[in-house]
């Protein structure tokens, strides 16, 4: 039997993939992430299932949980908020179950900084404004960044910057990056992406702070801060280009050379 680690999206329920609903749907057990899981995706489980919220559980209760359903013959849903790649905890697990010897799989998911520029109707990467996007977040008493990563030296390549879990400290944020970004550089803040309550407020570095603490958003949100999120006068990219060469497709598909391209 299998650990499914699936990303169950941003918030909203149908933005989970279409491969992540067929495994939620075929797994015994499911691990959910209580707190940040839409309960509406627990009715994709089979009737019976068993359904554990790992919100108040520690990693070697968790661990437990999901070695026991493999040795009792049930493959495993492990439900993570957003995309398992980035800022999931799911390392560690997977560690856990490698040294037991128990097989898994990731299922990758809808990220919150994705929803979140879906929500801004904006493209992160726009030809001569930016094509570089940092996802960080910020040293916490619990987790420290590593060397390196702190937001002054990021914020040196002048590169959209994408924080996860630092709402709470904008003000640290906004005081970090002013020296590299400047006031007027645009910046956002999109705090429940995808969801009902979803809120995003647009401003510059030099007023997001006071917008954030103005709307009393501490938790579940994505900050960010570049010169894309205000792009307005960009060359065209090289792809659509009338200019750039284009071979005749093979079995008359228009989109067989469509693709990545430089700017």
């Amino acid at each position: 039997m299998t650990v499914h680690f699936i990303g169950a999206g941003p918030g909203a329920a149908d933005l989970i993939t279409l491969r992540g609903a067929r495994t939620l749907a075929a797994c015994g057990v499911c691990l959910y992430a209580g707190s940040l899981v839409p309960r509406e995706l627990l009715a994709e489980c089979p009737p019976g299932a068993r359904l554990i919220d790992t919100a108040q559980l520690d990693l070697d209760t968790i661990t437990v949980e999901m070695v026991r359903a493999h040795k009792e013959g049930h493959d495993v849903a492990r439900l993570h908020s957003g995309d398992p790649s980035v800022f999931s905890a799911v390392a560690e697990q997977m560690r856990r179950l490698d040294a037991a010897g128990v097989p898994y799989e990731v299922v990758p998911g809808v990220p919150a900084f994705a929803a979140a520029a879906a929500a801004l109707k904006r493209e992160l990467t726009v030809p001569t404004v930016g094509q570089t996007v940092i996802l960080t977040r910020i040293a916490q008493q619990a987790t420290p960044m590593p060397d390196g990563e702190d937001l002054a030296t990021l914020g040196r390549s002048g590169a959209l910057l994408v924080l996860h879990l630092a709402a709470r400290y904008v003000d640290r944020v906004v005081d970090e990056l002013l020296p590299h970004y400047g006031a007027d550089c645009p910046a956002a803040v999109v705090a429940m992406a995808s969801r009902p309550d979803e809120l995003v407020l647009r401003g510059t570095l030099g007023d997001i702070a006071g917008q954030v603490k103005g709307a009393g958003v501490v938790r579940t949100a994505v900050i960010m801060v570049g010169r894309t999120l205000g792009a307005e006068q960009f060359r065209d990219s090289h792809l659509y280009s009338a200019e750039r060469e284009r071979p005749h497709a093979p079995c008359g598909d228009p989109t067989a050379f469509e693709g990545t391209s430089a700017p």
